[in-house]
């Protein structure tokens, strides 16, 4: 136990004398949880929250392109903006958006009243002559002129899909009032009562929103959930730089042939160097987290939901710093330079998260990085945490991905054994 003591407070030393290392393992995360989680909460807010500002460009003065200008406010998608008396055809719709701080234009031509009710008079009377209540059987609806949607460059598809869905479910709603309508009063041979209209195109069968949660849970998932577990996982293995470093100085400076030649286990050392830096994947997690928790309410963020099975959160935690541990060590045994340790370790590292859905959504991947993403360590600590955080699994249900971790884990420890031994080291 003395000798156990001894290396443990050796380890701390060499970790205390890193600043770069400790600064890496802690002020970086930090900084990239509250920057990336404050961008990424803008963006989530601008899409579900927020109102697009749309630029109007109306050359129709007929009723029914009122009636779709007012069901797109009601809409509440979007802050619908006048353009005022402009010529679409020779419209500069870069300056027209950027001076109204728009993303998207709608252009109603003029005329348009006029073909939607002309179109609703056709459509009318071949119904009514199919019923055998019309002569009528020759009607056709006339074509249309386009509307035009002018989207800023920045819009991505999904983005434009969304827009022009929305839109196109207002006109329709439009259309079936102005047919229903006509329908009645053709039928009926007087004006549609107040209220019938709304009862029978508004009455829409609803959508039931819910999360595919663990045991049933409501907690809604949100860019907090998602960035904190994630860059606290990407700041554990860049303890590569530090232990990986350490390791390397130590094989450069005779530390492990010195070793030998004392009565002592090398295993006492190698299992301080785990404890130690177990010890700092500890109190990365409990400073990352807290920021989460308490920090981002009073950023006007998210605050993280920390789950209730402690117990899980501990063990994913433990086996997710082993991990990185066990990677680190690898990284310093087979490396012959510092330089060689802290440059492949930190670009393996990222390039771990960007294969292992830290930086992008492993349903985003294509196809062909599928099998690579399962070979990432980091992937499999991320599914672990989103296990707890957004499914509110427990430990039976994060077996599946614990597994695999721990299996990593032994693999890397059982490549440092082989290393240090191929090396004459212990």
């Amino acid at each position: 136990m003395l000798k156990l003591w001894a290396a443990l407070v050796k380890e701390a030393r060499l970790l205390l004398r890193d600043r770069v290392g400790l600064a890496l393992m802690f002020l970086m995360p930090v900084v990239l949880v509250l920057v990336i989680t404050s961008v990424q909460n803008s963006t989530f807010e601008l899409v579900n929250d927020n109102q697009l500002t749309l630029l109007l460009v109306n050359s129709d003065s007929g009723a029914v392109s009122k009636e779709f200008i007012d069901g797109i406010r009601r809409l509440g998608m979007f802050d619908v903006v006048d353009s005022g008396p402009v010529d679409a055809e020779t419209a500069d719709f870069s300056s027209l958006l950027k001076e109204k701080d728009a993303l998207v234009a709608l252009v109603i031509p003029s005329g348009f009243s006029a073909q939607l009710e002309d179109k609703t008079a056709a459509v009318t009377a071949k119904a009514l002559a199919n019923f055998g209540l019309g002569t009528d059987t020759t009607a056709r609806a006339p074509a249309l002129d386009s509307l035009e949607l002018v989207f800023h460059p920045v819009l991505q598809k999904s983005y434009r899909y969304s827009i022009a869905g929305a839109l196109q479910s207002v006109l329709q709603v439009v259309e079936n009032k102005r047919m229903i309508q006509s329908l009645y009063e053709t039928i009926n041979e007087a004006e549609m009562p107040p209220g019938f209209e709304a009862e029978v195109v508004g009455n829409k069968m609803a959508f039931k929103e819910k999360f595919a949660l663990i045991g049933g849970g409501q907690t809604i998932p949100n860019a907090t959930q998602h960035n904190v577990p994630a860059w606290t996982i990407f700041a554990m293995f860049f303890m590569v730089i530090s232990l990986g470093g350490n390791i390397v100085k130590e094989k450069l400076g005779g530390s492990f042939v010195r070793l030998k030649t004392l009565p002592t286990n090398y295993l006492t050392g190698l299992a301080a160097k785990q404890l130690i830096y177990l010890g700092v994947v500890l109190l990365q997690v409990t400073v990352i987290f807290s920021i989460g928790a308490w920090l981002f309410p009073l950023m006007q963020l998210p605050a993280l939901n920390i789950p209730d099975d402690f117990f899980s959160l501990l063990v994913v935690t433990l086996l997710c710093g082993w991990c990185a541990i066990s990677y680190a060590m690898c990284i310093g045994v087979f490396a012959d330079t510092q330089e060689q340790a802290n440059g492949f370790g930190a670009v393996s590292v990222v390039l771990f998260a960007a294969i292992g859905g830290i930086f992008v959504p492993s349903f985003a991947m294509p196809q062909s990085f599928k099998l690579l993403m399962n070979l990432s360590p980091l992937h499999w600590c991320l599914e672990s945490y989103y296990g707890l955080f957004l499914q509110g699994g427990n430990f039976t249900n994060l077996a599946a991905n614990l597994i695999p971790l721990l299996a990593i884990s032994v693999v890397f420890q059982l490549l440092v054994l082989t290393g240090l031994k191929r090396k004459n080291l212990i």
